[in-house]
């Protein structure tokens, strides 16, 4: 299986990526677009030159890695990809030959979580427009795309992934439920700056609080992404 999970930023998705990455069946791929997407895009990220280093490929060798044969032998894969990195030059095709879930988070938190390792963020890098676009795209070429929401997953860790690995046609394992503290061999270079509280943890989180209270243009962002959210919140496992 190549299990490609879609996710915005802060949402989650390195937590489930070590989930996965427990499994002794499972190879993990951290952003493999994150190089080609800098490169691109010319925009300023934190520790940016540090990543287009360590991600020298184009976005088309990494679409042909994607589709290769899976390291350590191992029959199945997941790649934690960022939605905002699919942009004009970054092949899509490859999509058709994965099993894709859209993993979601209410627009209020992404919004609160981001702004702190990055002000300068905006609704572009909040991914929301491009997720939406990618799940009617999957839709449109006949797939049944799985979503899952973070925040389901924290209130009950074992019933989600179970429900997910049921969606997807995978064994559940238990395994997937803790990984060891320090972060993942195949975390990307980028690590340091944003993985500081998923590196300290061993399992998911638990629930989460009252949505946080946003004002000025932090907020005016997450309202533009609420519909998008409930849009795809609506057919979440």
């Amino acid at each position: 299986m190549r299990l490609a999970m879609w996710s915005g930023p802060r949402n989650l998705s390195t937590a489930l990526m070590y989930s996965f990455g427990n499994r002794a069946d499972f190879h993990v791929v951290d952003e493999p677009f994150y190089g080609p997407y800098l490169r691109l895009t010319g925009l300023d990220h934190p520790m940016g030159e540090a990543i287009k280093q360590s991600r020298p490929e184009s976005a088309e060798e990494v679409a042909q890695s994607l589709l290769g044969p899976i390291p350590g032998g191992k029959p199945h894969v997941y790649h934690k990809h960022m939605v905002q990195h699919m942009i004009d030059g970054i092949p899509r095709g490859f999509m058709a030959d994965c099993v894709n879930v859209f993993l979601i988070r209410h627009p209020a938190r992404v919004v609160a979580s981001f702004t702190k390792g990055w002000e300068a963020a905006t609704a572009e890098d909040m991914g929301f427009r491009q997720q939406a676009e990618l799940y009617d795209e999957m839709r449109a070429a006949g797939q049944s795309p799985v979503v899952i929401d973070s925040a389901d997953i924290r209130r009950d860790p074992e019933v989600m992934l179970r429900r997910l690995c049921n969606a997807i046609g995978l064994s559940f394992d238990p395994a997937m439920l803790a990984w060891p503290a320090g972060g993942h061999a195949q975390d990307g270079v980028w690590a340091p700056h944003w993985y500081g509280s998923v590196h300290r943890s061993t399992g998911f989180a638990g629930a989460e609080g009252p949505l946080p209270e946003l004002s000025g243009e932090a907020a005016q962002v997450a309202d533009k992404a609420l519909p998008l959210y409930e849009r795809l919140r609506a057919e979440a496992l």
